[in-house]
C-alpha cells in the first residue's frame, strides 16, 4: 500500500512540475538553513564534552569587589585536595603567554603558550600521540607541543628529545606531542610547558593565597552526584577553607562546570574565544522558524490546490476508500516530498558550508558516519513531512464526495481564513528576522562610529619583547629622533581591553575593610597627547617633575568612587600598592573595555618599565612608519622578528561576535524572505488561474489593468499589513532584550521598524504582482472561450 502512495506521490510531482518545483525548492532552502544553525548551534553546545572525565572536571571561579573573575590563588587547589577527599584531582593553568620559539634556524613567535601542572594531561583528554604522558611535563625543562607545531617546527623528523630554544635565553626539550586541540575546546594552545618552571611571579613556589594569577580546576570523584544542593554545600566548604587562609579576602568561590564555561556569562580574564549563550538561543530559534515558515508554504499550496484533487478524492470516497486510508496517502505524499527536499538540502549545505564557516568563523563539517547527524536528518525530515502535510491531509481527506462529484467545488473554500494565517506568520517571522537584521547592522555602525574616548585612528603598536625591553631609553632616543615615529607613548598594556586590575588602590575616606577592585594601567608623560585625550582637571605626567613617578591620575568614573569632583581632587592623596602620591590630573572617561560594559573606574600610573609602543602616524605616511619602526627594531632587538598592529583593527575583533551575528542574521532574514515570497507567488498563480473567468469577464465590463492588479494584490497587502501589526511589538521586544546587553547602544527608533516593514511589503508587491500582471494582460476572448 505505502509503495502505490509513494508511487502517486511521485506521478503527481510530475503531473505538476512548477507547484512541485516551488515546494521541493522551499522546504529544501529551509531545511538547508536550519541545519546549517543546527550545526552551529551543536558545536557550541559540544564544547569540551570530548574530554573522557568532563562531567568531572570543574573551573574555580571567584566573585569579589563587584567583580566577576575566571582567575584564582595558587595554593587554593592543593589545599582544598588535602581537606576534601571528594576531591580526586586538581591543576592549575597560567594565563596564556607570548613567547618566541626557534628551532633548525626556524624562528617564531607563538601567542598560545600555558603553563600547567604535571595533572593537567590526566585531568584533561587532549589525545597524546608521541612521548610518555606521564612524565612529559614533569621535566622542568620539558615542553608540550601540538603535532601542528611538531610539523611546523620540525617537519617530518620525530621530534621527541628535539631541543627547542625560548625567547633567545634557555633550552626546553620536546617530550611529549598531542593531537591538535580540537576548536569546541575552551582551552586552546600550542605550547604546555612545565608549571614548576613558570617565572611569572613567585606565587607557584611559595603557593600563595592571596594573588589571583592561575586558572584553577578540580576533577570530583566519580562517585559524587552534582546535584544543586551537593554542588551548593562543596562551594560552602572551599570558602570556608579559604576563608581559613585568608581571612581579610572578601572573596566567594563558585564551581562551574567545564562543559558550561564557553556558554556561562563572560567573566574576568576568561579565554579568548567565548561563546555567547544568547546567541545560542537567538539562533536556534531561527532555525525553528524558518522550517516552520517552510513547512507553511507547503501546508497553503497544498490546501490552495484543493480543488484539482477534489475529484479524485471523491472517486476514492465513491469507490470505498476510508478517510484514514486517504489521511495515509497524502502524509505519505508529503513525507516523500520531504525526504526528496531533504537530498536537496544536504547539497545546498554541502555547497555553502564553506561560506558559512567563514560567516561564522567556524569550522563546521558533515561526518559521514556520523551516526547521531544522520538520525537527527532523518528526524527533521519525518517532521517536516508530517507536520507539513498534516492539515492538507485532513483538511482534503474531509471532503464530501456528493458535493465534488457535482462540481460544487468553490464550496470547498472554508480553507481560506487558516490559508491567510499561515501567509500572516510567514511574513510576520520574515519581518522580524529582517528588524533583527537591521538593528544588529545599526548597533554595529554605532560602536564603530562611537567615540571611545581617544582618536582611534592612525594609531600603530608594536609590542616590547626580547633585548628592547632593557633598552628602554636607547629605544626612546630612536623614536623621538625620526619625524615619522616621534608622536609615540609607551604604555603597560593598550586601553582597548584592560585586563589589568587591583584591590590595592586605597584613598582618604575609603571605607576601612572595603575592597574594591580598580583597573590600573601604566603610562608615560606622552599618553594622553598622543591618544588625543582630553583632561578634565589638572595635568598629565611630565618629566620635568620628578615627583610624578610617584603621581596618579584618575578617570571622571574615579572621582565618583572617591567621593571627589574634578575641582577638587587635585591635590589629594592616594596610594597603589604601598606606594603613596598625589592625584595630578584627572582624564575624561574613555572606553578600556568593550561597549557591552559599562565604563569602570581606572587609575593611571607612571610608566618606569616598558610594555607597548604606540605611534600616531601622520596621514598618508603609515607604510613609511612602518619601515622606520621595523628598522628600529630589527638594530635593537635581531633576535626577535618585527611585529605590529593597529589599535582600530583591535577595537574591531572586541565586536567580531557581534559581526558574525550579524553576517548570519543577514543570510537568513533574506532566506526568509525567499523562501515565505516563493510560496506568496505559487499562492497567487494559483489564485489568479482561479479567477481567470472572473478577470476576463471584468476585462469585457471596462476594467483597466491596473484596477485587476489591484483587485488580485489587495487580499495579500492587507494580509502583510496585519503581519506587520503583529512582528513590530514581537521585534521590539526581541531586539530590546539584545541591546540590554551592551552598556551602550542605539536608541530604538521607528525607523528600526519602518524599513523592514516597508521592504517585506514592496517585496510581497512585487511577487503578487508579476502573476497578477501576466493574469490581467491576457486577452479576455481566451479567458471566456469555454464558457
Amino acid at each position: 500500500m505505502l509503495k502505490t502512495y509513494f508511487k502517486l506521490a511521485y506521478r503527481n510531482i510530475i503531473k505538476d512540475t512548477a507547484y512541485s518545483f516551488i515546494n521541493i525548492t522551499g522546504l529544501a532552502v529551509g531545511m538547508a538553513s536550519s541545519i546549517l544553525i543546527l550545526l552551529w548551534v551543536q558545536n557550541e553546545l559540544s564544547y569540551d564534552k570530548f574530554h573522557k572525565n568532563a562531567d568531572q572536571i570543574y573551573r574555580i571561579t571567584c566573585d569579589f569587589g563587584g567583580s566577576k573573575d575566571a582567575l584564582n590563588s595558587a595554593g587554593l587547589p592543593l589545599g582544598l585536595k588535602d581537606k576534601l577527599p571528594i576531591i580526586r584531582n586538581t591543576v592549575r593553568l597560567s594565563y596564556i603567554s607570548t613567547n618566541l620559539f626557534e628551532a633548525d634556524n626556524k624562528k617564531f613567535e607563538e601567542k598560545r603558550v600555558i603553563y600547567a601542572d604535571p595533572s593537567f594531561l590526566e585531568v584533561f583528554s587532549f589525545p597524546f600521540i608521541q612521548g610518555d604522558q606521564s612524565t612529559a611535563l614533569k621535566q622542568v625543562n620539558g615542553a608540550v607541543i601540538t603535532q601542528e607545531m611538531a610539523k611546523k617546527y620540525f617537519g617530518d623528523q620525530n621530534p621527541i628529545g628535539k631541543s627547542l630554544r625560548k625567547d633567545n635565553s634557555e633550552n626546553l626539550i620536546v617530550t611529549g606531542v598531542l593531537k591538535d586541540i580540537p576548536s569546541n575546546s575552551d582551552l586552546q594552545f600550542d605550547f604546555i610547558l612545565p608549571m614548576a618552571a613558570f617565572k611569572g611571579n613567585n606565587d607557584i613556589l611559595n603557593n600563595s593565597w592571596d594573588n589571583f594569577n592561575f586558572y584553577d580546576y578540580l576533577q570530583l570523584d566519580k562517585g559524587f552526584n552534582p546535584t544543586k544542593e551537593n554542588l551548593s554545600l562543596l562551594e560552602k566548604q572551599i570558602n570556608e577553607i579559604y576563608h581559613e587562609h585568608s581571612p581579610d579576602t572578601k572573596a566567594s568561590f563558585q564551581l562551574q562546570p567545564l562543559t558550561k564555561i564557553h556558554l556561562a556569562p563572560e567573566r574576568l580574564a576568561d579565554m579568548p574565544g567565548h561563546g555567547n549563550e544568547q546567541y545560542v538561543t537567538i539562533f536556534f530559534i531561527i532555525a525553528i522558524l524558518i522550517l516552520i515558515v517552510a513547512c507553511i508554504n507547503f501546508m497553503n499550496l497544498a490546501t490552495a490546490r484543493s480543488a484539482r484533487r477534489a475529484k479524485e478524492i471523491g472517486l476514492r470516497k465513491v469507490a470505498g476508500a476510508k478517510r484514514g486510508q486517504l489521511i495515509l496517502q497524502f502524509i505519505s505524499e508529503s513525507i516523500f516530498i520531504s525526504f526528496l527536499s531533504l537530498f536537496l538540502a544536504l547539497g545546498i549545505v554541502w555547497l555553502f558550508l564553506p561560506v558559512f564557516n567563514d560567516l561564522s568563523n567556524r569550522t563546521l563539517s558533515i561526518h559521514i558516519l556520523d551516526f547521531k547527524l544522520w538520525m537527527t536528518l532523518f528526524g527533521i525530515a519525518l517532521f517536516t513531512g508530517l507536520i507539513s502535510g498534516s492539515y492538507p491531509a485532513f483538511f482534503l481527506s474531509g471532503f464530501n464526495p456528493v458535493k465534488v462529484l457535482k462540481g460544487n467545488v468553490k464550496s470547498m473554500g472554508g480553507n481560506l481564513l487558516f490559508r491567510n494565517a499561515l501567509v500572516i506568520t510567514q511574513f510576520m517571522v520574515s519581518i522580524i528576522l529582517l528588524v533583527g537584521t537591521v538593528a544588529i547592522y545599526k548597533q554595529l555602525k554605532f560602536i564603530k562610529n562611537r567615540n571611545p574616548g581617544f582618536e582611534k585612528s592612525n594609531l600603530l603598536y608594536m609590542e616590547m619583547t626580547g633585548d628592547i625591553v632593557n633598552k628602554l631609553e636607547t629605544l626612546k632616543n630612536e623614536l623621538r629622533q625620526n619625524p615619522l615615529t616621534n608622536d609615540f607613548t609607551i604604555t603597560s598594556s593598550l586601553p582597548t581591553n584592560l585586563g589589568s586590575w587591583t584591590f590595592g588602590v586605597n584613598w582618604d575616606g575609603k571605607t576601612p575593610g572595603s575592597q574594591t577592585l580598580i583597573p590600573w594601567m601604566a603610562v608615560d608623560e606622552d599618553f594622553i597627547h598622543v591618544f588625543r585625550m582630553k583632561l578634565l582637571a589638572g595635568r598629565s605626567f611630565s618629566g620635568a617633575f620628578k615627583t610624578d613617578s610617584n603621581n596618579y591620575i584618575i578617570n571622571g568614573k574615579m572621582l565618583g568612587v572617591m567621593g571627589l569632583n574634578a575641582t577638587n581632587a587635585i591635590g589629594k592623596s592616594l596610594t597603589l600598592w604601598g606606594n603613596k602620591g598625589t592625584i595630578i590630573g584627572v582624564v575624561k572617561d574613555f572606553n578600556f573595555k568593550p561597549s557591552q560594559q559599562a565604563i569602570q573606574p581606572l587609575v593611571l600610573q607612571f610608566n618606569k618599565e616598558g610594555g607597548v609602543v604606540v605611534i600616531r602616524t601622520q596621514p598618508g605616511k603609515t607604510n613609511s612608519t612602518i619601515q622606520a619602526l621595523s628598522k628600529i627594531s630589527q638594530e635593537l632587538n635581531p633576535a626577535y622578528p618585527f611585529k605590529f598592529d593597529f589599535l582600530d583593527q583591535d577595537l574591531s575583533n572586541l565586536y567580531k561576535g557581534e559581526q558574525q551575528m550579524g553576517n548570519i542574521f543577514n543570510l537568513f532574514a533574506i532566506l526568509g524572505i525567499f523562501i515565505s515570497c516563493l510560496g506568496l507567488y505559487g499562492l497567487s498563480a494559483f489564485m489568479a488561474e482561479q479567477r481567470t473567468k472572473e478577470i476576463g469577464v471584468r476585462k469585457v465590463l471596462g476594467a483597466s489593468v491596473f484596477e485587476l492588479v489591484y483587485l488580485l494584490s489587495a487580499s495579500t497587502t492587507k494580509l502583510i499589513l496585519i503581519a506587520i501589526c503583529i512582528a513590530i511589538p514581537l521585534s521590539w521586544y526581541a531586539v530590546d532584550r539584545w541591546l540590554a546587553s551592551f552598556a551602550y547602544h542605539i536608541n530604538i527608533s521607528w525607523l528600526l521598524f519602518f524599513i523592514p516593514s516597508l521592504a517585506s511589503l514592496c517585496v510581497a508587491w512585487l511577487t503578487v504582482s508579476y502573476e497578477s500582471m501576466k493574469a490581467a494582460v491576457v486577452n479576455p476572448i481566451k479567458s471566456l472561450k469555454t464558457e
